[in-house]
């Protein structure tokens, strides 16, 4: 075949142009292509090295935790109290340092720090907005509002309540609701609740109770 043939052959095969276009292409492009490449692989490098320190941070946030939470059990809530703020403040970003303010929570309470402990759970409660442990703190957070005598808003967080826990649970918050009313003095609103304890959950151990509160108010009409 002459030279000018398989220029020909050359310039018609498909695979050619293709490999003509593509070494084009890297000889327009290739230092850019390079600098992609490596901006991907630094982007890797640091998504590595930050997961790395943040569960380095979670581990040592989650062993202090755990100590903390001994001391709590061992009834110090002073102690306990002291490193669990130190660790929400140290470790804000871990689930370990968020679990601290419910901890933090639970030690303001136990030491009859009503106020300190509706605001460590709140600050929880902002930052954990569903599971079982986020209903466990808002059924805490409702028993300091109302030891704090903020009977609306416990009140209010009781009634939420019902229904996030067993029957029995939920009689109790209602009847808490019906006696945080009673404190402000608005006995219709506590009479309504109780009336919900036993239409409701009238199988209920509170039920006994709600009735006999429930006639107190009215006066023996119910």
């Amino acid at each position: 075949m002459s030279l000018a043939s398989q220029r020909g052959a050359h310039l018609n095969d498909p695979g050619a142009e293709l490999l003509d276009r593509v070494s084009g292409f890297w000889s327009r492009s290739g230092r850019y292509v390079l600098a992609g490449v490596g901006t991907v692989a630094a982007i890797g490098l640091i998504a590595f090295f930050t997961l790395r320190a943040r569960a380095a941070a979670e581990e040592q946030a989650a062993g202090r935790l755990a100590e903390a939470n001994i001391y709590f059990w061992q009834g110090d809530y002073t102690r306990s109290l002291t490193m669990a703020r130190q660790i929400s403040e140290q470790f804000g970003s871990t689930p370990s340092g968020v679990d601290a303010l419910r901890l933090a929570g639970d030690d303001a309470f136990w030491n009859g720090d009503f106020k300190g402990a509706t605001e460590h759970y709140r600050r929880y409660l902002d930052r954990v907005k569903r599971g079982a442990i986020h209903d466990a703190v808002r059924r805490s957070y409702a028993y300091a509002l109302e030891s704090d005598r903020q009977f609306r808003p416990a009140a209010e967080a009781y009634e939420s309540l019902v229904g996030a826990f067993d029957r029995e649970s939920s009689a109790e918050c209602l009847t808490s609701a019906a006696r945080c009313y009673r404190n402000l003095g608005q006995t219709a609103d506590a009479a309504k609740r109780l009336q919900r304890v036993l239409d409701e959950f009238g199988e209920t151990s509170y039920a006994n109770a709600a009735r006999t509160h429930l006639g107190e108010l009215t006066g023996g009409s119910s």
